[in-house]
């Protein structure tokens, strides 16, 4: 293991100018300037920059990973069976009945001084309606992400347990795009193209030539947004095809974000100030990326509405606020279990204090929670006291 040598210099951390390509976190017009340049692009290649790792050892040395693997094969489901596709879904009823504000992280009666002061229940209907299948799409495309991540985690890791269980989770991502795909074609009328922002990231974690940087990319801050997301959305929701949907889901995603904390924290101990300083770095890199995709400025677009125009009060409401902020109820935990907030002079930390999310940095780990995501458990609350 790395020994740390506490009075050795924290090494410097780049600025968010070259991290985020602007220096204010919140600088809306930098933000809306990041736009699907193609929209009708259907296929998007991606330099996939690194090595595909045999190994010899076939020994089980990893008896955590070894146990997540037998979870991972006995949690199997089957998206064409065990769901019921003949259930009939009226939208605007369902999205009425999930209280349609909430759940799309507004509060309607900030927006009396907007453009919006002319929007009656039919507008606000149609933009929740909008905003679910801008989101399901959104899920869809990261779920699709994750298939190809952990397809190349399967061929870069050096760890024998590490490649079975990453097999199972190809297998997961395949079921999950399927049954996004099928809920946003048959119940919801379509799908929305991936957000930039998503694209971004994505591109981002698959041309990393580190495997470990997959790993923390997808693993824990794209899988761990995921897992927060679905589980607000599960909690509000009364559609029982897109409840049921969701719950299943979230069994296969605990285990692939404990997968990712599991075997990063291994790797982590033994790193230097340097090189987790890299780490930390993507990791906020991922966080802002992610919580500047939620303000769906594609949404806002379709509904004949100029984001520029609405989105400096969206930015304010503290309903969207706390909805934002729950997003990282799994990332925080689990970054602090990495050992990724508090070194180099706990550069994560204040950035995370920043973002207005260090408050979640107690809350378990998913490391040690996934269980309680299987089938047939009580799930746990995605909103307290919810």
């Amino acid at each position: 293991m790395t020994t740390i040598d506490p009075h050795r210099p924290a090494p410097s951390h780049a600025d968010n100018e070259t991290l985020l390509g602007r220096a204010d976190l919140n600088d809306l017009e930098a933000i809306l300037a990041i736009t699907n340049t193609d929209v009708d692009e259907v296929t998007h290649a991606v330099k996939d920059n690194a090595d595909a790792i045999f190994t010899w050892d076939y020994s089980l040395s990893r008896p955590a990973l070894r146990k997540l693997y037998e979870k991972a094969k006995t949690g199997q489901w089957n998206g064409s069976t065990d769901l019921d596709w003949n259930t009939e879904v009226d939208i605007e009823k369902v999205v009425s009945g999930d209280q349609v504000a909430i759940a799309a992280g507004l509060d309607p009666t900030h927006y009396d001084d907007t453009v919006l002061k002319h929007w009656g229940q039919k507008e606000w209907l149609d933009y929740g309606i909008q905003n679910r299948r801008w989101t399901l799409s959104q899920f869809l495309h990261g779920e699709q992400g994750a298939l190809l991540c952990t397809a190349k985690i399967t061929e870069t890791v050096p760890w024998y347990d590490a490649k079975l269980y990453a097999a199972t989770q190809v297998v997961d991502e395949a079921r999950h795009v399927e049954v996004f795909g099928r809920y946003i074609d048959e119940k919801m009328g379509g799908a929305y193209q991936v957000n930039a922002h998503l694209r971004m990231l994505l591109d981002d974690i698959v041309a990393d030539s580190r495997w470990d940087m997959t790993y923390l990319g997808m693993q824990v801050m794209v899988e761990g947004l995921a897992l927060a997301a679905f589980g607000f959305m599960h909690q509000l929701t009364e559609e029982p095809l897109l409840k049921k949907l969701l719950r299943y889901v979230m069994s296969d995603e605990a285990r692939h974000v404990a997968f990712g904390v599991l075997s990063l924290k291994e790797v982590y101990d033994q790193m230097t100030d340097a090189e987790m300083a890299e780490r930390q770095e993507f990791a906020y890199e991922a966080a802002v990326r992610m919580r500047d995709r939620f303000m769906s400025q594609e949404v806002w677009e379709r509904m004949g509405v100029n984001p520029r125009d609405v989105l400096p009060i969206v930015l304010k409401d503290p309903t969207r606020d706390l909805f934002q902020q729950m997003l990282f109820s799994k990332i925080v935990p689990n970054c602090k279990k990495l050992g990724l907030l508090d070194r180099n002079d706990q550069w994560l930390r204040r950035r995370f204090e920043e973002m207005g999310v260090i408050q979640f940095e107690d809350w378990e780990d998913t490391g040690s929670e996934y269980a309680a995501f299987e089938l047939g458990s009580e799930m746990p609350a995605a909103i307290p006291g919810g």
